[in-house]
């Protein structure tokens, strides 16, 4: 077995072992890496723990320290026989899906701002190269008890942030998440689902088919902890600082006075993660904890896509000019809708920038006939507006004026 794969097996024991953001173990991970460290825990489970070993890494331990590192081991002693790195790597497996690890060219160093609390590995399904997809990203989250409003606008940001080439990261709950997901979606872009559970846990059950539409369309699933584990309340608020240090700039676009979305808006602020908020009316209670953030000034104000990426200073070089490009040829296809009949209309709506759609999807997408479906979208290939991907179409690049 190879030295990676001794780490890999090591760290997928230690994201079986510990509770998400136990930064007792990450010190012990960061003092003696994660190989020695879980050898470290299995000596101390059987002669008592070598403090001294740690001392000779990390410099004296006060009383303080010394009692959480004991109160630590007997935590993990419980939990540490049921661990099996090799049926966890074998579940992953059946789902089609990859472990990273630090080091991995595909893993998303975002996450190593976290520091103690970074998570040890990324359980996930889809796209595996996340340091990829997360090169230009912005979080969006808010409330699961979300108004018209809120969904709208979550929806509208991600579409917009997604189809200049940003993937939008949330939890995949309902209400604002899931609006932010379906809107990412909605075009074929890409956003990335951190869950509380494993990656075969699909909850809330009622997002299932969106969650796999995620992963249809280039996006990921994403967890620290192993398949088959529960998404519990303690996690979901773990969760929170994954999505805020996956995101380049995180927005929340609806919470409450007190919600899961400020806690992911505070975590951002505490990693030095740009914060926006979406302002709303002041009769709404839903609106509370965007106010809040305002007026502490956590956050900025945002109300569109381009003040989302202004906010994260244009999130990469070059993309303010790629936005304004993409922004002067929406403009340009905009002036252009007008010379389509009603049925081009519907079908190019229907198409996906990434996804290829067949004749029959587009029809029923379209709400078309096949005859009408197929008719159009020749039409649309001849003019410019739709290309031939294998046995499907998809959005031109960039249509011309």
């Amino acid at each position: 077995m190879s030295a990676d794969d001794v780490e890999l097996l090591a760290r997928a024991t230690w994201s079986a072992l510990v509770e998400p953001g136990d930064a007792v173990a990450g010190t012990l991970v960061g003092l003696l890496g994660a190989v020695q460290a879980l050898e470290w825990v299995r000596a101390a489970l059987r002669d008592g723990p070598d403090l001294a070993a740690l001392e000779d890494r990390h410099g004296p331990l006060g009383d303080a320290d010394r009692r959480r590192v004991v109160t630590a081991v007997a935590r993990w002693a419980v939990r540490l026989p049921d661990c099996d790195p090799h049926r966890d790597l074998g579940n992953l497996d059946r789902l089609g899906g990859s472990l990273l690890v630090p080091g991995d060219p595909r893993w998303p160093s975002a996450l190593d701002d976290l520091g103690t609390t970074a998570p040890f590995c990324v359980w996930l399904r889809g796209e595996p190269d996340l340091g990829a997809v997360l090169a230009l990203s912005a979080a969006v989250v808010g409330s699961r008890a979300a108004t018209s409003y809120g969904e709208r606008v979550a929806f509208d940001l991600a579409d917009e942030l997604t189809a200049q080439g940003l993937c939008v990261v949330s939890g995949g709950a309902y209400g604002i998440d899931a609006a932010a997901h379906r809107g990412a979606v909605a075009r074929g872009g890409r956003t990335l689902v951190v869950l509380a559970g494993g990656v075969d846990r699909a909850y809330p059950a009622g997002n299932a088919r969106l969650l796999e539409t995620v992963v249809g369309c280039g996006g990921a699933l994403v967890s620290e902890v192993p398949p088959g584990s529960l998404p519990t309340k303690s996690r979901f608020l773990q969760r929170n600082r994954l999505i805020a240090a996956a995101g380049q700039a995180t927005v929340v676009v609806e919470a409450a006075w007190r919600s899961g979305a400020m806690s992911t808006a505070h975590h951002a602020a505490r990693l030095l993660r740009p914060v926006g908020a979406v302002p709303g009316p002041v009769t709404s209670m839903a609106s509370a904890g965007c106010h809040r953030l305002l007026r502490e000034g956590v956050a900025v104000c945002v109300t569109d896509a381009a003040e989302v990426r202004e906010l994260a200073g244009a999130i990469g070089s070059g993309l303010v000019a790629a936005a304004d490009a993409a922004r002067s040829a929406d403009d340009r296809a905009a002036r252009r809708r007008d010379v389509l009949d009603p049925v081009s209309l519907r079908v190019v709506d229907a198409l996906s920038r990434r996804v290829p759609t067949d004749v029959d999807r587009l029809a029923s997408l379209a709400g078309v006939t096949v005859a009408e479906a197929r008719g159009a979208v020749g039409l649309l290939e001849l003019d410019g507006w739709a290309v031939r991907r294998g046995a499907g179409w998809v959005v031109a690049p960039v249509a011309s004026p």
